[in-house]
């Protein structure tokens, strides 16, 4: 299959896995393709879809964070109506009731830092999670990350509706 073909697929596939889970994809295909492809090339590279618009490090214990989606694409979602690369956006970006603007950068440029949010942080009784969880009051999807999901990506309500849970 040539680059194309492949990037066709992996943009269905994507296509797919967001709408299922609750997400948009940039309205903008031209600009899509690019990162499809930047993210086959990563592929190839590393063996792993780490955000071709970041700098991976070329080993997945250090890239977890950045493997699409990444780890901080809700927050920007949530944030910025889109997460850093463009490739998510909010559904009024989809639709065109707002404009996307610049997302800053969320990673902490520290290795370190980086290594201290996998391992957790915060006292969860017996457990220690490097973020918080969140449950959704309507069907009890739970999501550990530093904010709720913009929508539940099981029901599909909004963020009001989840509270925290741990």
């Amino acid at each position: 299959m040539n680059d194309t073909g492949r990037a066709e697929e992996l943009c269905e596939r994507i296509g797919r896995q967001a709408l299922e889970g609750g997400y948009s994809l940039n309205p903008d295909r031209e600009f899509i393709m690019e990162l499809m492809e930047g993210l086959l090339t990563n592929t190839d590279r590393y063996g792993y879809m780490a955000c071709p618009c970041r700098l991976a490090d070329g080993r997945r214990d250090e890239d977890l964070d950045i493997i699409c989606p990444c780890d901080y694409r809700d927050a920007d979602l949530v944030e910025y109506g889109a997460c850093y690369c463009g490739l998510y956006v909010a559904d009024e970006v989809s639709e065109g009731g707002i404009e996307l603007k610049a997302v800053p950068e969320r990673r902490p440029a520290d290795p370190a830092e980086r290594a201290g949010r996998r391992r957790g942080g915060g006292d969860t009784g017996s457990m220690s999670l490097p973020y918080p969880v969140y449950r959704c009051r309507v069907c009890g999807y739970l999501c550990a990350r530093e904010e709720p999901p913009g929508k539940c990506p099981v029901c599909g309500v909004s963020s009001d509706r989840f509270q925290r849970f741990m």
